[in-house]
């Protein structure tokens, strides 16, 4: 990997999801090979259908399309993630910008939110899932002309928001 981005993740329970499923050809992924190190405990990685029984120390690297996965085998398993384009340096994946925002989401500060998320924008300009919670923060800061066209953004780069946005209560503002 010639550039890469980081990721940990604890899971308190065994059962817990520590992965979730996913490939890194969708949408909001970064189409990246990933490395996953697991740092304690003891997961369960379940990698193109195959369970993987992974304790501590294993190394388990996944190439782009291959449909990946891990629940933790034992309470308090934590794994580290590198993850890069092959062959490439950053940016980041989408996703990354609005996973940043989440702690100012949370605080209820959604102009911050809405300041964090946009980074995304620089590398990300058209990406339905970074517009599609840019529209959730803008609604809830009030500004409904601007959540208005990140929506609709949205709404054309993925069909699936069009249903999220039909119940999600970040929208709602929209609704009324």
């Amino acid at each position: 990997m010639t550039g890469f981005g980081v990721n940990v993740w604890t899971a308190s329970h065994a059962g817990d999801a520590l992965i979730e499923p996913h490939d890194e050809t969708s949408s909001g992924a970064g189409a990246h090979e990933e490395l996953y190190v697991v740092l304690a405990g003891r997961a369960t990685f379940t990698i193109a259908g195959e369970e993987l029984d992974a304790p501590s120390g294993t190394l388990v690297l996944i190439d782009v399309g291959t449909q990946r996965s891990a629940v933790a085998a034992e309470p308090e398993t934590t794994v580290l993630v590198l993850g890069g384009r092959p062959g490439a340096v950053l940016p980041v994946s989408p996703f990354e910008h609005y996973y940043a925002a989440q702690p100012a989401y949370d605080a209820g500060d959604y102009d911050r939110a809405v300041a964090i998320a946009s980074e995304g924008l620089r590398d990300h300009p058209d990406h339905p899932l970074i517009h599609y919670q840019l529209a959730c923060y803008q609604a809830l800061a009030g500004h409904l002309d601007e959540a208005r066209e990140h929506l609709d953004i949205a709404f054309a780069g993925d069909e699936r928001t069009r249903t999220w946005a039909a119940e999600d209560e970040d929208l709602a503002a929209l609704r009324a």
